[in-house]
């Protein structure tokens, strides 16, 4: 069951143990997911830097067409240019948009540039959130899901962060996700975003199990932190996953604690939440040699 929330959520209690296993190795079939779902079970598609009227952004929305569950766009779902200045109609709208009423989105870089943002709340409309803020919650299963706007002041003092802790502390949910644009950790160019520091830490203090973002176009996988990079079984397992569809980045050197990492490939992160833990399964849109999937439970 998903429900949208008007506020949002934090608890302050202490985190507990978490337990996680993967499995590696090839894959023959990129639609093949096997993953067995429960009907206490809800499934999370993820992706984000979309649409750039590329090749990749149709490879993905095709594979959507075969993966059911809800859709979250970690950010950047469409990319202005001077020639097309408005890419949620032309590049967004004809590939993912088919998809648009199971899709949850958070604002990216792209999305919020001069004159863009407009477009962006104005093609979402009530599921982007409430202007001008964009940031929100539902609720996935058993599970609580944060919306978070990382374009905007995140600081400890922020009115995004006071809306965190109020809305955790309203939903004191077992298992708890969230997902915006900006990576806390990634060994894309874009490494280390300091702007994310102290909203990771929010999120960590809080017991949140998985934060789920983008804007570097890799999929990265890391082990669980706390805010400092310092590998810990009760921190936030984050994932990277700019694979929507726009071009791809290299990866010069791999950051501490990341367990699995691709370049080569567009596709989902596929999330299915069962009531105390998780399954993930990166699913690249075309034949790949590369998987990653695995498990983890909540604290």
């Amino acid at each position: 069951m998903l429900m949208r929330t008007a506020l949002g959520v934090l608890a302050s209690g202490a985190p507990l143990a978490c337990g996680a296993s993967n499995e590696r190795g090839a894959r023959s079939n990129s639609a093949g997911s096997e993953t067995t779902v429960a009907d206490s079970d809800a499934v999370l598609l993820a992706a984000g830097d979309i649409a750039a009227c590329t090749r990749g952004a149709y490879l993905t929305a095709r594979l959507l067409d075969s993966l059911r569950g809800e859709i979250i766009v970690a950010g950047d779902a469409a990319y202005e240019s001077d020639s097309d200045p408005n890419p949620y109609r032309t590049c967004y709208d004809t590939t993912w948009g088919r998809h648009k009423r199971r899709t949850h989105p958070v604002p990216g870089n792209h999305d919020v540039e001069p004159g863009v943002a407009r477009l962006y709340f104005d093609y979402f409309g009530a599921a982007a959130g409430p202007r001008p803020g964009g940031y929100y919650s539902f609720d996935a299963g058993a599970w609580h899901v944060l919306a978070l706007n990382s374009m905007i002041d995140m600081s400890p003092g922020s009115r995004e962060a006071a809306w965190i802790a109020a809305d955790l502390a309203a939903h004191p949910a077992f298992c708890t996700l969230a997902f915006m644009h900006y990576p806390r950790f990634s060994s894309g160019p874009h490494t280390r975003q300091w702007s994310a520091v102290a909203i990771f830490r929010l999120l960590d203090r809080a017991g949140v199990d998985v934060l789920v973002s983008a804007h570097d176009h890799i999929y990265e996988r890391f082990a669980p932190m706390d805010s400092d990079g310092t590998r810990a079984d009760a921190g936030v397992r984050q994932f990277v996953v700019g694979t929507g569809g726009n071009v791809l980045y290299v990866i010069e050197s791999l950051e501490p604690n990341s367990e699995a990492h691709d370049v080569n490939d567009v596709g989902i992160l596929k999330l299915t939440l069962h009531p105390r833990g998780y399954a993930w399964e990166f699913v690249p849109a075309a034949r790949s040699d590369f998987s990653d999937a695995g498990s983890g439970t909540c604290h």
